[in-house]
């Protein structure tokens, strides 16, 4: 402000990890890194009174640094384009204090440890019979802090710990072979699942997946594996994203207090999870974060919002800025999931006469503008209500709308990623097989 801003804000952002990764036995990887970053940002008012933001980032925060990114952000701001929409949040909606969500548990397990971990979890997989070679296994740890300011008087910080192992083998001989994978990842390490359990699921799934066939292309209903079902609420959530609306670029742009899903389906995103594994006490303008209802009995209820997105649609945010340290603030969301549905997995499989069921997704092709979705797949064939053989080399193919409308969950909702959905069923969805 000193140095010529009308407003300002400033995120550091410092964080510690250290990986080890274990292939056929041997120790092939150990890596340690830690760094503070830094981001800068000035806004400041042109003669027309219209508000401009630029932003800096950097790594050496000494001083000199310090004071020379400062000025160069000031100057930067003065000719950088009118926006105008971008400054800070509304002071009324700032955390008034941050709340402790027990996301760090302050332990720091060691190298060995680490390599104990990758070494068994691998080990389990390959006592498995009919592995037969391994891409590897790994356990993680790492923490990270953050802290906001901004010239309207909010500080805050809170930081995160987080702990993880992995495991991905092959199964089979020569071209019959077959790659699956497994993993935990948790905030606490009393949560994490064991490196052996680990090992065992990824050979498991492997040695499930052998000997696939390839189907005819039709229609039929599809169910998507919770390891996978979390993308079908991704998608609605970009289609929400107040970025995506203002710009015009979402199939959903117009359905606001309409029905976008089956009734009584609701889907919510929650940052005060203790726990989760993308909560947090305040977003990346400092507002304060609450548990919000994206669509509510199959209604639309919010977009996504930060402070911009919120005043090009004449709204106020919705508390979901994110943040890095190179760019300013834009909407994202927190802890997201559908609401689990009230029948097992097996009773959503049980009517399906031919159905497919969806493990693994390939590629990216889902067109945002008109909801249009085709993807690669693989997974297994269902007949008669059981799961029969694995299939692959398929591509599942619908429309967002009409699949966010014929959309049936399970009761088996559990949080293991930021965005988690319970299996689902998909009525009518076209594959393309051979």
């Amino acid at each position: 402000m000193a140095a010529g801003a009308d407003a300002a804000d400033a995120i550091a952002a410092a964080g510690t990890s250290m990986s080890v990764s274990y292939r056929m036995g041997k120790l092939e990887d150990v890596e340690r890194s830690e760094g503070t970053d830094l981001g800068i940002r000035a806004m400041v008012k042109g003669a027309d009174g219209a508000m401009r933001q630029a932003v800096v980032s950097l790594t050496d925060t000494s001083g000199p640094a310090l004071d020379e990114a400062v000025a160069r952000v000031v100057a930067m701001a003065k000719i950088a384009p009118d926006d105008p929409y971008c400054g800070l949040a509304d002071t009324a909606r700032l955390a008034k204090e941050v709340a402790d969500l027990d996301l760090d548990d302050h332990q720091e397990p060691d190298a060995d440890t680490l390599a104990k971990w990758a070494e068994a979890a691998e080990k389990a997989a390959l006592d498995v019979d009919g592995v037969t070679n391994s891409m590897g296994a790994g356990a993680g740890w790492g923490r990270s802090r953050v802290a906001l300011a901004t010239s309207d008087g909010f500080e805050g910080t809170y930081s995160a710990s987080s702990h993880s192992v992995s495991c991905s083998v092959l199964a089979g001989e020569g071209t019959g072979m077959e790659r699956d994978y497994d993993y935990s990842s948790a905030r606490h390490l009393s949560e994490l699942d064991t490196a052996e359990e680990v090992g065992r699921k990824a050979a498991e799934k492997a040695v499930k997946r052998l000997n696939p066939r390839k189907m005819p292309s039709q229609s039929v209903p599809v169910i998507y594996d919770p390891r996978v079902s979390g993308g079908i609420v991704g998608h609605l959530a970009g289609a929400v994203s107040g970025a995506a609306v203002a710009r015009g670029t979402s199939f959903l742009k117009d359905r606001m207090g309409q029905q976008v899903l089956a009734s009584g389906l609701s889907i919510i995103d929650d940052p005060r999870i203790i726990r989760g594994r993308a909560s947090k006490p305040f977003d990346g303008e400092g507002v304060l974060t609450e548990k919000l209802a994206l669509v509510e009995d199959g209604v639309l209820q919010s977009w996504i919002m930060d402070t911009s997105s919120a005043r090009q649609l004449g709204l106020e945010t919705s508390g979901r800025a994110s943040r890095g340290t190179g760019g300013p603030p834009g909407p994202s969301t927190t802890n997201l999931y559908l609401e689990a549905g009230s029948v097992s997995r097996d009773d959503l499989i049980a009517d399906i006469k031919q159905g497919f069921y969806i493990t693994e997704l390939i590629g990216m092709g889902v067109n945002g503008v008109t909801g249009d979705y085709s993807r690669g797949a693989a997974g297994y064939w269902i007949e008669d209500g059981e799961i029969t053989f694995p299939v692959t080399e398929i591509t599942v193919a619908g429309n967002l709308k009409d699949m966010f409308l014929n959309l049936t969950p399970a009761d088996d909702l559990t949080f293991r990623y930021g965005t988690n959905a319970p299996t689902l069923r998909i009525e009518g969805m076209t594959i393309a097989g051979a």
